[in-house]
């Protein structure tokens, strides 16, 4: 059963990458993040709700903005960009039960705060995997 979300960023809308599970790492995250940032800003000016998603070569980077954050994930761009959506949907679902509002106003700006949101990923890779086994 393939993943859908390759890669996955969260980020600060002024582009702070507060959360990343990276497999492949060629680029610093913080760079990343700020290019991102900087991309959905330009593309809000020229349409209203910004940049959704874009292509590069064998990469699709879907993205959808929740509360001041950029959620982005990278995935291939032979999956259907809806079931990925969905996909990141749920992880900025479950960003803000973890970290609901009156938690993050009174966030002190450092991003080791969010490092046990890698318990999500585990426990969602686990969830999926035994799904297809008990459907076997």
């Amino acid at each position: 059963m393939p993943q859908l979300i390759q890669d996955i960023w969260i980020l600060t809308e002024s582009g702070v990458a507060v959360y990343q599970k990276v497999f492949d790492k060629k680029l610093d995250e913080q760079l990343f993040a700020m290019l991102m940032s900087a991309l959905n800003s330009f593309a809000e000016e020229i349409s209203e709700g910004g940049l959704s998603n874009f292509e590069i070569k064998d990469k699709r980077f879907s993205i959808i903005k929740k509360n001041c954050f950029l959620f982005i994930a990278t995935s291939s761009p032979k999956l259907k960009d809806k079931k990925v959506m969905v996909e990141l949907e749920n992880v900025s679902k479950k960003f803000f039960e973890r970290y609901p509002e009156e938690v993050l106003c009174n966030w002190n700006n450092d991003i080791e705060f969010f490092s046990d949101f890698d318990d999500f990923f585990t426990q969602s890779t686990e969830k999926r995997v035994q799904s297809f086994f008990d459907n076997m």
